[in-house]
């Protein structure tokens, strides 16, 4: 009886150890923001980051040489707050946001091209390939299809909350939104109709499509987060396992997709990096990004993550970009 108790308390203490392993750290790091950023994103081939520092407002960064190319800001002489950021797929524009207003950038010669603003806080935000349309969450319950380049609204969806998340595919045909309503949709921009919905549990603050748009992710704060069907609607696979004695909870704050498809990268608020097999959904890999101090309550949320020729990147809260292997 004794030998088979040890064995239990044995068998639950690897478990804990297991459910606890925070995983790799990062092969570099560099610091982008000394205070901290309130926004990062990274491009598609994670060249460049765009990071809204608490101090410094905007900026661009080349992350092979970790070298600050451009200081973006919204107002000559001012640092503005950077809330969000996106990247044209082709590596070509980048927009920045503030709570209402709009900036569309060249990656080529770092100058605004364009500067407009919004009908409402902008939330959430993501580029066209073309970087003619921005997609925005907004707080007035309202997911909005932006003419960047000439201005104006092209397609409304509304909600019943706020649009917290949004992403755009890259053939331009369909929308991804989360919202607070504990809803992730898929819309068809040209007629405006939704097409699937999934129900969650809480506020839906990640989604994100494939580079085919046959698949999507969409994962809500300390619940369920999902690869699905963008088809069928039909749930994939389903990555928060509630059924084990050790529940994963996470909240992600980020996702990407690899060009295949065939691998997911997701950023958590905790700090963890995991790179998971979408046909399976088995983890292959998790990473803990670079902490300011080794001890004590510091964690950082995960903003971006980018697959790239030379492992893998991930900016923190803390304004520290990681290269992950």
């Amino acid at each position: 009886m004794g030998c088979l108790r040890a064995a239990g308390m044995a068998a639950v203490l690897a478990a804990l150890l297991s459910g606890c392993n925070t995983g790799d750290e990062a092969v570099q790091w560099h610091e982008y923001a000394a205070q901290g950023a309130y926004s990062a994103a990274l491009s598609e081939q994670g060249r460049y980051a765009l990071v809204g520092s608490i101090n410094h407002g905007g900026s661009l960064w080349d992350t092979s040489r970790n070298a600050r190319l451009y200081s973006w800001n919204h107002r000559q002489g001012e640092f503005s707050l950077i809330a969000n950021g996106a990247f044209s797929p082709d590596e070509t524009f980048a927009v920045t946001a503030g709570q209402q207003e709009l900036t569309l950038w060249s990656l080529v010669s770092g100058t605004a091209v364009w500067y407009w603003s919004a009908p409402a806080e902008i939330l959430s935000v993501d580029l066209a390939t073309n970087a003619n349309h921005a997609l925005l969450g907004l707080a007035n319950h309202e997911a909005v299809y932006f003419d960047v380049k000439n201005g104006g609204i092209s397609r409304t969806f509304r909600h019943d909350a706020r649009v917290g998340a949004v992403a755009l595919s890259r053939d331009g045909r369909f929308a991804l939104t989360g919202s607070d309503a504990y809803r992730a949709s898929l819309w068809d921009i040209q007629s405006g109709e939704r097409l699937h919905s999934l129900e969650f549990g809480n506020i839906v603050d990640t989604v994100a499509f494939s580079a085919d748009a046959r698949l999507a992710f969409s994962s809500a704060s300390l619940d369920r987060a999902l690869i699905w069907d963008t088809r069928s609607g039909e749930v994939l696979q389903t990555l928060s396992n509630f059924h084990s004695l050790f529940q994963r909870r996470m909240s992600y704050l980020c996702a990407r997709f690899s060009t295949s498809g065939e691998q997911l990268l997701t950023g958590s608020a905790s700090g963890i990096v995991q790179l998971w097999d979408v046909a399976s959904g088995r983890e292959l890999k998790r990473w803990q990004v670079h902490k300011r101090a080794a001890y004590g309550p510091t964690s950082t949320g995960v903003y971006a993550v980018a697959f790239a020729n030379d492992g893998y990147y991930a900016i923190g809260s803390n304004g520290i970009i990681n290269l992950l292997r």
